[in-house]
């Protein structure tokens, strides 16, 4: 394999750059020497990675590991891949924060759910190691062994909720067996809705899973009974699982920011749409993320429009960090018509390594950077790779995914809908799904040159998800062949405007104070409606809250919105109370109310002074009604007096 130290150095001028040909072995010195020295230390290799951390043991400053040799020099294109080198190891070079664990629990508790033998069989290989149960469905020819070692019964499991170290199912048709069954099985009388508690599941029922995305789940294991090695891989893995294990929290919530729900009325319901696992619920107005359920698809947090779910392996502004070190050190090397490749280190990384062993590897201008999982790459991500001179993003997914990316799709039709408007011409973004390195390879290379930014951005960012798209998308415009001012956008985007029928619009100010992020305004001082582009998530909860519905929402981009201030919708003159002066209301309302009910209702015959109290306000009204011996329900009739049983009683003795 080609280095190309000089292109390596220009991508990367504030580093030290060694080169070595067998630095595992006759000249592993020098890494000796190289990790006694202060600050941090990236190694060009994953291969040897165990070698030279069991070399050094625990190191202060820290050690990376990079892989340029599968992703960069084993290529058709390895003699012009020094900037694609630079490009890789300038983004491990950005470190990532720590991240919080979640620690779970087993003590051992197993139940083997099945059909057959396969079943006991399986209880017998874990007898020795965890504490099992064996249920059966519908154990028509079972023979019971001779010694029960571990209880098995028969039962049909209703419904399965739960997670590693704390699952709860219910049963019905549970039944125990008689200890004189014979040649096949004989329950007792069977009972519905039995409870089972435990800490791991191996179902080998052969029927549809417990739960949904049940590859997900920690702690349920799966396996087709007609498959022997399939059963004894469920087996192996679930002889271990017993002790306290951790697990990162993917995702930080803050409840506060959420926009789910505001007075029992729904606003935004995208996490709950997209989590594959269920561990996200409604809970009053915000969500709850179950953190022993979570898998770590990252969707909830891509899709989060106020940053209330956000994701930590990485965060996002690190992500963004790693992209904008990667496409900028490639360009300084020399690097031309960059193309992103997105990809996990489950599917991704092997395909990659197969590509490069058994083919012609990846093309040069191919920068592959690798995340937890490809769902968690939110629309910022995309507009600021774009922004920092991509010229193609492309996601490298399964054939057949283990969860649903509908999540994923929906940010490459908004970020192909950015793209278009701006003039970004052909196709910039999209997903590849194989498992073919073939394929990938095809995929690849098809990519024609695109044109890119002469002068791409620079920036640097922190913060939330939302502060990241929005000054990207600023940066992309500013710099964009062809900018707009307003872009469309597909329903269900998280950016947009509201449109309002000021006619119907009475100012009552409910969507005012449902406006999650302050977009809707009001103004103490005056009857006035103000709306802040900029703020505006497009939760609904305005839409669903408005009493006159007169409100819909406009999913857009207005690059001005940035910059503007806060847009009257609609503003009228204030009521003044006809006594003291003082505004309390709209006026056009006070007015409609009092015409509507002067003449027109008992309590406010035409000219009778009690309509002059609709135009007051609170203090006055009651001052007036206190002055004057005010009566609000004079001249009402004389209310009939209730009829007893005894009159009903006295009515239909006299009929007769």
């Amino acid at each position: 394999m080609r280095l190309d130290t000089a292109a390596i150095r220009r991508g990367c001028p504030n580093c030290e750059i060694r080169s070595f040909r067998h630095l595992c072995g006759t000249e592993l010195d020098h890494f000796r020497n190289a990790a006694k020295a202060d600050g941090p230390l990236t190694v060009a290799c994953t291969q040897q990675a165990a070698q030279f951390t069991h070399e050094i043991g625990e190191r202060p400053g820290g050690i990376t590991f990079v892989n340029i040799r599968e992703t960069a020099g084993w290529s058709r294109d390895g003699a012009n891949a020094g900037a694609k080198m630079a490009a890789l190891l300038a983004a491990a070079a950005i470190p990532a924060p720590d991240f919080p664990l979640v620690t779970l629990s087993s003590d051992g508790i197993i139940l083997i759910y099945g059909r057959d033998e396969a079943a006991i069989e399986a209880g017998r290989l874990l007898a020795d190691h965890l504490d099992v149960t064996v249920m059966l469905m519908q154990p028509a020819d079972v023979t019971p062994p001779a010694a029960a070692v571990f209880p098995i019964v028969k039962g049909k499991i209703r419904n399965a909720r739960g997670h590693f170290g704390a699952f709860e199912l219910t049963i019905d048709d549970y039944a125990q067996p008689r200890p004189s069954s014979r040649d096949r099985f004989v329950f007792e009388a069977p009972r519905n809705g039995a409870t089972s508690r435990c800490d791991l599941v191996l179902d080998l029922s052969g029927e549809p899973p417990l739960f949904p995305a049940h590859d997900l789940r920690d702690g349920y294991l799966r396996a087709d009974p007609r498959d022997p090695a399939a059963v004894l891989r469920a087996v192996l893995a679930a002889r271990d699982l017993v002790g306290s294990f951790d697990k990162p929290r993917y995702v930080d919530f803050t409840p506060s920011l959420c926009a789910h729900s505001r007075s029992k009325l729904t606003g935004c319901h995208r996490c709950l749409d997209l989590c594959p696992t269920g561990a996200i619920t409604p809970d009053g107005d915000h969500v709850a993320v179950n953190a022993d359920v979570c898998a770590g698809c990252g969707q909830c947090a891509a899709a989060c429009p106020t940053g209330a779910a956000s994701y930590a392996l990485p965060p996002a502004d690190t992500q963004l960090q790693m992209l904008r070190a990667m496409l900028l050190a490639y360009r300084e090397a020399g690097g031309t018509h960059p193309v992103l490749l997105l990809h996990d280190g489950a599917h991704g990384t092997p395909l990659i390594d197969a590509l490069a062993r058994h083919g012609d590897g990846l093309p040069a201008n191919v920068l592959p950077l690798a995340v937890n999982e490809l769902t968690q790459v939110g629309l910022e991500a995309v507009i600021g790779a774009f922004a920092y001179g991509a010229e193609a993003v492309r996601f490298l997914l399964r054939a057949k995914p283990r969860h649903g990316v509908t999540g994923l799709l929906q940010t490459i039709v908004m970020a192909e809908t950015i793209l278009a408007g701006l003039g970004f011409e052909g196709r910039r973004v999209t997903a590849i799904e194989t498992d073919d390195p073939d394929t990938l390879a095809d995929q690849l290379t098809g990519i024609g040159p695109l044109a890119g930014l002469e002068n791409p951005a620079t920036f640097r960012t922190v913060g939330k998800r939302g502060d990241l798209l929005r000054f990207g998308l600023s940066e992309l415009h500013r710099l964009a062949p062809t900018p707009v001012d307003v872009i469309a956008l597909p329903e269900g985007a998280p950016i947009g405007a509201i449109t309002v029928d000021t006619g119907g619009c009475t100012l009552c100010l409910s969507c005012v104070s449902a406006c999650p992020t302050g977009a809707l305004r009001a103004d103490p001082e005056r009857p006035v409606l103000k709306f802040v582009e900029d703020a505006c998530v497009q939760c609904g909860l305005c839409q669903s809250t408005c009493p006159e519905k007169v409100i819909t929402l406009t999913p857009q981009i207005d690059f001005r919105a940035r910059r503007a201030q806060a847009q009257v919708i609609k503003e009228e003159e204030p009521a003044l109370c006809v006594r003291c002066g003082t505004p309390f209301g709209v006026k056009s309302t006070i007015d409609r109310i009092a015409t509507k009910l002067e003449g027109h209702h008992w309590m406010y015959p035409t000219g009778d002074r009690r309509t002059e109290a609709l135009r007051m306000c609170a203090d006055c009204r009651v001052i007036v009604m206190s002055e004057q011996q005010f009566d609000p329900i004079q001249d009402v009739p004389e209310r009939a007096p209730p009829r007893t049983t005894d009159d009903y009683l006295r009515q239909r003795e006299n009929k007769d």
